[in-house]
């Protein structure tokens, strides 16, 4: 069975910046991120390829975050730059076999979410 586990949330001022960590065990696989604030639907972030050489980000991300990947430890982190109270979430990690764009239904795996609140 496959583990995603994130790690690095927690509380972050406005205008700071906060690195979330996600280590999937087994293969490498293609990664991405999502977020859920109260009350909405959860929505992709960004994603990474297996090989860590091609990424995609929702529209809205505009430079704000940035996806990487670590295949030496099987892992991807999500900087988040300037923060702002709208990024409070559960932000969530997910691994798929097959895309690291924003379906996700195409992901089979995830983590159960780490909680970033922003305050002002």
């Amino acid at each position: 069975q496959v583990h995603v586990r994130e790690s690095g949330g927690g509380l972050v001022q406005a205008g700071g910046s906060l690195r979330l960590s996600c280590v999937a065990s087994g293969r490498t696989y293609h990664m991405g991120w999502f977020r859920q604030a109260s009350g909405k639907e959860r929505e992709f972030l960004a994603g990474i390829s297996a090989s860590g050489g091609q990424t995609s980000y929702a529209d809205f991300v505009n430079g704000r975050f940035t996806i990487s990947s670590n295949n030496a430890k099987n892992s991807v982190s999500l900087q988040m730059y300037s923060a702002q109270p709208d990024n409070t979430a559960d932000y969530s990690c997910a691994a798929s076999k097959v895309t690291w764009n924003t379906y996700q239904h195409l992901y089979d795996y995830w983590g159960q979410g780490i909680q970033v609140t922003v305050s002002s």
